[in-house]
């Protein structure tokens, strides 16, 4: 056990810490702290240099020192406007702030624009709460850093799971009767074939009693006859029979064997009915937000919602949703450009994206369809149309 905590520790000394700040003096007192149980601590102070910083440094957390938030919020606004790349780079962030600011960051922490925040100015003598935001931190992008499938993708699989296993059972009824049916017209054959003999060998009899010369002639070859039903014919018929035996056999068998499979199936197909696809739907528009929200209440999907392009990068850095509802018109960056940047990202390049417009924005739409969206729907939204498009999108991803 300590072994792996020894192990927890190095790994998130040697993480990338970079310090952004409008204030040299603020970046050198943070940067103190942190250098204390952290090894690469980087600060990046001129505005000019800011994307390159970041890229150069590529962090693991961003801590923001600014000395208000809306200073925090244009840095972070500007390098996802400048660098393309930014979503590339899992990172975590901390915000620092002062007292006068804290309910104002706390809110935009809850909303997901940040990661974390921590009291900072005036100055705390609270170091170890830094040190403690960015420990969590690096343990949260190390947990996101692992590859699971989505609840709503697990759910998926296991309904073509319970599928597959439908088709399987009724394949194997399919044989049994198709074996069953091989063995009546065998059996009837067998029937048809006695019949055709008998018929002859009465026809040669009633010759034979016409023609007393003939007759002895006759009776051999009746038992002739006979004596090819039985050692011929019969034998032959009667090792088809039994050779339909096994297939028969073993059909039950795939049955019997299959049966507990089928079972785990069908129960996994009904836990997955409880999952439902998560949904982030990115619109400015809180009116909209709601619309959506009643809208797809009735397909019980679970919603997350953004308000512009760049918070929706930010919660993509936390979580994969199953599918995107993705305005066009967005004030920081519009859903084109956030739908190009999104598939960019190999982990989220298959997340199908149905694009949200007016119905002025033809061309808007040929673009989204060019960016990677799948589909549109056009404002006012339709309920049915809504629902239909998404389940359709779902069902191909």
């Amino acid at each position: 056990m300590n072994h792996g905590n020894s192990k927890s520790t190095s790994r998130e000394m040697s993480a990338k810490i970079l310090i952004a700040s409008d204030n040299i003096s603020d970046a050198t007192i943070a940067k103190k702290m942190l250098a204390a149980e952290f090894d690469k601590v980087f600060t990046s102070t001129d505005p000019e240099l800011a994307v390159s910083d970041f890229e150069q440094r590529s962090p693991d957390v961003l801590v923001l020192a600014f000395h208000t938030l809306e200073k925090a919020e244009r840095y972070y606004l500007g390098l996802y406007r400048r660098n393309v790349n930014i979503q590339l780079q899992p990172h975590r962030t901390v915000i620092l702030c002062s007292k006068t600011e804290v309910s104002t960051v706390y809110q935009a922490c809850k909303k997901e624009h940040f990661d974390d925040y921590v009291l900072f100015w005036p100055m705390t003598p609270d170091a170890p709460r830094l040190l403690m935001s960015v420990h969590l931190a690096l343990r949260d992008l190390a947990a996101a850093s692992v590859e699971t499938p989505s609840a709503a993708s697990f759910a998926s699989q296991a309904r073509r799971l319970d599928k597959m296993s439908g088709m399987l059972d009724q394949q194997i009824v399919m044989g049994n009767q198709r074996v069953e049916a091989v063995s009546r017209d065998m059996q009837r054959a067998e029937q048809q074939i006695d019949a055709a003999l008998d018929a002859m060998t009465d026809t040669l009899a009633k010759e034979g009693a016409r023609d007393v010369a003939r007759s002895g002639y006759l009776a051999e070859l009746r038992q002739e006859i006979n004596n090819i039903k039985k050692n011929a014919i019969q034998p032959h018929l009667q090792t088809v029979m039994q050779s339909l035996r096994p297939v028969t056999q073993w059909t039950t068998e795939l049955a019997r064997q299959f049966a507990p499979y089928i079972d785990t199936a069908q129960a996994l197909n009904t836990m997955a009915e409880s999952i439902h696809p998560v949904i982030l739907v990115i619109d400015d528009d809180e009116f909209q937000h709601k619309i959506v929200r009643q809208l797809a209440a009735v397909a019980h999907y679970r919603l997350e919602f953004a308000s512009s392009g760049v918070m929706a990068l930010n919660i993509l850095r936390k979580i994969q949703p199953d599918l995107i509802l993705m305005d066009i018109m967005m004030p920081d960056m519009d859903g084109i450009e956030t739908t190009r940047r999104i598939k960019a990202i190999p982990q989220f390049a298959k997340i199908p994206i149905i694009m949200v417009t007016g119905n002025s924005e033809g061309a808007s739409v040929i673009d989204s369809l060019k960016a990677g969206a799948v589909n549109f729907v056009v404002k006012p939204i339709d309920r049915d149309t809504l629902i239909k498009k998404i389940a359709s999108a779902l069902h191909s991803a």
